[in-house]
């Protein structure tokens, strides 16, 4: 490595590799074709939430005249090119691997066609759905000296139109118009299948919209039409401290997140250079500018996937999650959670558990109180309804609601709203800090005493993505857990003063530099000659200052594998600083979303679970919790998850000293994919 290079990845950077991993998925032809297209619509969403906020804020720098560099290196002008540059690229990418997917597809017999691919029967058929169901949704705007130019939604997907008026003579300047299309109708329009043919065929809404697109304005003869699409900034500022009611700030927010500054403009290839300029003009996007060769928004990939009927050969094998074999034997989930401690693996076991949990304590004459946290919750959830139950029926129930919850906002206004109504204490957390932990704790009274259950996971209480994602969830009654579980419901909703943690690591108060303990007492035990090793598993590491402690590890020699799904700062392999450090990332059919970490401790080994992830915002400006798993067996389960990862060859990607990464290679005769091995662990339950 050249002595010039910073020992810091830059963050965005990263990200930009996370991306590009994605991406890679979509190409693997081992993938299949269904599914490659869900990796595609990923890389899509993805770019969308990367442009309106981490693109947006360093925009944002630039027009404040911020020089500064970050700490690895790159001032926000010289990011921004480098940004640029390399979506620009991943987008080229993304589209040929668009059409490569189609044409497999084509092989399979599903098509999304043009509409002069149609023969006269489907051409009837599409017309009729115009006509009725897309014709009157649909709203001309046009844009003149008495109608100024209208408001473009964020994400949303339009027309622009230029007309000439019949008759008009050949030099006036033409007329310009937008036409929204309509994202509540399905973007994939199903045609009629040929006679005697298996095809499955589509056309695509705007396709449609700009084939009859002259029926909406009578008297004028449409020439150009072509899709754009705009990414606004989306970052939420808010005056917490100002603010009188949060729910009600927040709510004006996500108004004016409408008017967003313009960040990102894409407009279909081959665009009128007339029409373009006037996007660029009443947009003001100046530089950040995508030409698309293909469909824009290709978002719209997932829902394909999921709702094209059978098709079974192209998608992965069905996995139907387990209910958890300890809740199985004993339906009073209380009577087993206090003879032992429950660990729950997502998707491989069923998140029913936990809504079960939550339900039955609802019921339960004997409970007193639940108080859990909220942060990203499933549309229809029946936590919140249990929750609502549990409330009705007199207990104690008090939910902490994160209504900062980045594009979830709306939804959670909504749940807070529902919960108060059923008369469920609503709290929105302490002033600028987002609630990110994720905990459950019950009160009973068992044997004129009361007793405390608790569930910590690392995911969130959302029963569809725990479908998809793989997170762990521990149930138990361990009385120094729940100790600490009521001292941290106190300190969010009430005064408190600091509290002592026995068990837990709370941000933003101790979570870090109990982490530094940890980390120092394995770079104590190298330097006494004893074996020291740390396993971290988690989403991002990005905090400066944890990099800096584990590089000190590293030097200690301290034997350092880390797991991390997405962006990583930290750069392995430097001779001196972090030679005894390795990178992975897993990027696979399911999100890895866990976060595990494991310390050797000169043998007396210690596992803890966590909300956090090791970047500033999670250490410093949310309240996350870090939980030990004192349950000797639980812990050898959880040190047999981390190792299944590291000795993935399949889907496992390690990052070099470079900032690349390059697929791990193992045993060409013995192909280790470790999600597929993961689904075993439930059934070694007792036999770690």
């Amino acid at each position: 490595m050249n002595k010039g290079i910073s020992p810091y990845v830059n963050r965005d950077l990263s990200w930009i590799e996370f991306n590009r991993r994605v991406l890679q998925e979509a190409q693997d032809p081992s993938n299949p074709l269904l599914e490659r297209a869900k990796f595609l619509s990923i890389v899509s969403s993805n770019l969308d939430e990367f442009m309106s906020v981490r693109v947006a804020g360093i925009q944002d720098q630039m027009r404040a005249g911020f020089t500064k560099m970050d700490f690895s290196g790159y001032t926000p002008a010289g990011l921004w090119k480098r940004l640029i540059k390399r979506t620009t690229e991943m987008v080229h990418e993304q589209y040929r691997t668009y059409r490569e997917i189609f044409r497999g597809l084509s092989k399979e017999g599903i098509f999304i066609r043009s509409i002069d691919e149609l023969n006269a029967t489907q051409t009837n058929a599409i017309s009729e759905y115009f006509h009725e169901i897309v014709f009157p949704v649909l709203t001309p705007m046009a844009v003149d000296q008495s109608r100024p130019f209208p408001l473009v939604h964020t994400k949303e997907l339009y027309l622009a139109v230029l007309l000439n008026r019949v008759g008009a003579p050949e030099e006036e300047e033409p007329l310009f118009a937008i036409v929204q299309v309509p994202s509540i109708l399905s973007r994939f329009v199903p045609v009629p299948g040929r006679i005697n043919s298996k095809k499955v065929e589509f056309v695509l809404l705007e396709s449609l919209i700009e084939q009859y697109i002259d029926t909406l304005f009578n008297g004028y003869t449409p020439f150009s039409v072509h899709p754009f699409r705009l990414t606004r900034n989306a970052d939420l500022t808010l005056n917490e401290e100002g603010a009188e009611d949060l729910l009600e700030e927040i709510e004006k927010e996500l108004r004016r997140r409408r008017w967003g500054i313009p960040v990102r403009l894409e407009v279909a290839k081959g665009m009128h250079p007339y029409a373009l300029q006037v996007l660029r003009e009443e947009l003001e996007i100046e530089d950040n500018l995508f030409e698309i060769e293909g469909p824009l928004d290709l978002s719209f990939l997932m829902r394909f996937s999921n709702q094209l009927p059978g098709y079974d050969n192209l998608r992965f094998e069905r996995m139907d999650p387990v209910y958890p074999r300890e809740f199985e034997e004993i339906p009073d989930m209380f009577e087993i959670i206090r003879s032992r401690d429950v660990l729950m693996y997502h998707p491989y076991e069923s998140f029913e558990a936990v809504n079960d949990f939550v339900l039955q304590a609802a019921y339960d004459p004997d409970v007193l109180a639940i108080k859990m946290t909220l942060y990203r919750v499933s549309g229809q959830s029946a936590l919140v309804q249990a929750l609502a139950k549990a409330a009705e029926s007199g207990k104690q129930v008090t939910v902490v609601v994160e209504l900062k919850a980045r594009f979830d906002e709306e939804r959670n206004i909504a749940w807070a709203r529902q919960l108060e109504k059923a008369g469920c204490h609503v709290v929105y957390g302490l002033v600028g800090l987002k609630t990110h932990a994720k905990i459950l704790l019950v009160v009973r009274r068992e044997f004129g005493t009361l007793r405390r259950y608790v569930h910590v996971g690392t995911g969130n209480y959302n029963d569809s993505t725990a479908t998809l994602y793989t997170d762990i969830g521990l149930f138990t009654s361990h009385p120094i857990i729940g100790g600490d579980a009521s001292a941290l419901f106190n300190e969010v909703t009430g005064y408190s003063s600091p509290y002592e943690w026995k068990a837990f690591g709370v941000a933003p108060t101790d979570l870090k530099e109990k982490l530094y303990r940890l980390i120092d007492r394995e770079s104590n035990h190298a330097r006494a000659g004893k074996k020291a090793h740390i396993i971290a598993k988690m989403n991002s590491l990005s905090n400066k200052e944890m990099i800096d402690k584990l590089y000190e590890a590293s030097q200690a020699g301290v034997k350092i594998e880390l797991i991390v799904r997405g962006v990583c700062c930290l750069r392995p392999g430097i001779p001196g600083r972090s030679e005894n450090i390795k990178v992975f990332s897993i990027v696979d059919r399911f999100l890895e979303h866990a976060r595990i970490m494991y310390f050797r401790n000169n043998g007396a080994e210690e596992v803890y679970l966590s909300s956090a992830d090791w970047m500033t915002r999670n250490l410093t400006k949310r309240i996350e919790l870090m939980c030990p798993v004192f349950d000797i067996e639980l812990r050898k389960i959880l040190i047999k998850m981390l190792k299944l990862n590291l000795e993935d060859n399949v889907k496992a990607r390690e990052l070099k000293s470079s900032g690349l990464y390059e697929h791990v290679h193992g045993d060409a005769d013995k192909p280790f994919r470790s999600q597929f091995e993961a689904k075993l662990i439930p059934l070694w339950k007792g036999h770690a």
